[in-house]
């Protein structure tokens, strides 16, 4: 699992964030799964330029435990089409975007890949985070030193159910931000914002200092805000994904994420 291009610099995601955070401005994070379609790559450059703070990319997997109906669809396409994780990191190695890039996998493919292997290989295609969404923070030890060494932040989840002490510790090993997992169940879209969602949000940034950013159920602009109030930001995958699937091209998925960060901005002028 080799790529050639860029390397990130240690810190550079949480750095990015932090930076903007700091300036008032609320964080969007949209999610797309890599592989869905052929021109995925033309999406996630569209969503940068759409007001993305960051960019989250699914590897697909074939048992993608934490993911609801849409994003399961998504990736078997991407798994029919024959995407592969070497494949998604040369591309993404060809992406030249003024944002961090943070994929999100399962710890089998980290640990098929080897830790020390994945971890380069996402610093070489100039990937600076990564999620596995399925590695515990007792498991984690030996993937986050390789990934602290190739510059990679291990971004960790805490979810509704997690006690304080416990997010305080998970909270003070991730790196970039801390992902608030907005309801307990699967990924998906909501009607209605969860009311763990933003008491996720209090809870954490009453723990750290590092960016929180609210995932999972988060499905409208009107949603975005509402979580804003308490966080740093908003992570936006299945009301995405599904656009993509329904056919939306990439500049109607740019002109989705454009609408929500106007919202943010509109909402939290800074």
């Amino acid at each position: 699992m080799t790529v050639g291009a860029r390397a990130p610099v240690a810190g550079q995601m949480e750095k990015h964030l932090r930076s903007r955070r700091d300036g008032g401005r609320k964080l969007l994070i949209p999610y797309v799964t890599a592989g869905m379609r052929g021109d995925w790559i033309h999406v996630v450059r569209a969503l940068a330029d759409g007001g993305a703070d960051a960019i989250e990319v699914g590897i697909p997997f074939s048992d993608p435990m934490i993911d609801g109906p849409t994003i399961q669809a998504a990736s078997l396409q991407a798994l029919r089409r024959g995407t592969t994780p070497t494949q998604v990191l040369s591309e993404l190695s060809t992406v030249d975007v003024d944002v961090p890039l943070c994929v999100m996998s399962y710890y089998n493919i980290v640990f098929r890949a080897g830790h020390r292997r994945f971890a380069r290989s996402l610093a070489q295609a100039g990937v600076s985070g990564a999620i596995v969404v399925d590695l515990s923070l007792e498991e984690a030890r030996d993937w986050c030193a390789e990934a602290d060494d190739a510059g990679v932040a291990t971004v960790l989840l805490v979810a509704p159910s997690t006690p304080d002490d416990r997010a305080a510790r998970i909270c003070e090993r991730s790196r970039g931000f801390v992902y608030g997992v907005g309801r307990m169940g699967v990924t998906g879209e909501r009607a209605t914002l969860a009311g763990s969602a933003v008491e996720m949000a209090r809870r954490l940034r009453g723990i750290t200092d590092l960016p929180v950013c609210i995932g999972i159920g988060i499905s409208s602009a009107e949603q975005a805000v509402e979580v804003a109030a308490e966080s740093d930001g908003v992570v936006v995958g299945s009301a995405l994904v599904r656009r993509l699937l329904e056919g939306a091209d990439a500049e109607e998925a740019a002109r989705f994420i454009g609408g929500i960060r106007d919202r943010l901005d509109a909402a939290f002028p800074g």
